[in-house]
């Protein structure tokens, strides 16, 4: 899919987030930032008859500061953001570092970082309640927060000027809180993007 980057002095905006920079030089970036969190779960699309009685979690817009420190050795990213739709009122923080190798046009990222999960974000997306447990004979679980190691690797390949072709892959290891949830049947998760960005 197509996807617009933008940067200036001031804003940027990529993917499904945008921010206002209240900080920004060659080592340090820190903004305000939100973003649209797509984790939702419908019913309907599941082929267990339990899952199928449980309630609609939806996906919401997310709101809070983003941080970036570069060093010759790497950089530190890292964003807070809290449910600004009144959906899970929960929060997420994202904590990594990562290494940008660039050889001509091509551009490698990997990284390693960690995501913590408040337990309201978690009982929203995992819990299952009393009510939806008598409904659907599944059992009531209530989750605490929660701690989701990841690696991350992204590539990038500029071409035709301001043109450039991107892939993102991260591999998640879910904390016990996740993977106890009678809705999770999974111990990791991972993530596969692609896609075409033109930079202003």
């Amino acid at each position: 899919m197509p996807v617009i980057s933008y940067e200036s002095e001031n804003f940027w905006f990529h993917g499904l987030g945008g921010g206002y920079y209240l900080w920004n030089d060659t080592n340090d970036k820190l903004s305000i930032t939100a973003y649209w969190s797509p984790m939702y779960f419908k019913p309907g699309d599941s082929d267990s008859e339990q899952m199928r009685r449980l309630d609609k979690r939806k996906s919401t817009v997310m709101a809070g500061l983003s941080y970036v420190h570069n060093t010759p050795y790497g950089f530190l990213r890292t964003t807070i953001a809290g449910d600004t739709l009144d959906n899970s009122n929960g929060i997420n923080w994202d904590l990594a570092w990562l290494y940008r190798y660039t050889n001509g046009n091509l551009t490698l990222t990997p990284g390693i970082g960690v995501e913590w999960n408040s337990d309201n974000q978690n009982e929203y997306y995992y819990g299952v309640s009393r009510h939806e447990s008598r409904r659907s004979g599944m059992r009531s679980y209530d989750p605490d927060s929660s701690w989701n190691p990841y690696l991350e690797l992204s590539a990038n390949y500029r071409f035709l000027g301001d043109w450039s072709v991107y892939g993102v892959a991260r591999y998640t290891r879910l904390s016990d809180e996740i993977t106890d949830s009678p809705m999770v049947d999974k111990s990791w998760s991972g993530l596969i993007s692609t896609g075409i960005t033109y930079t202003f």
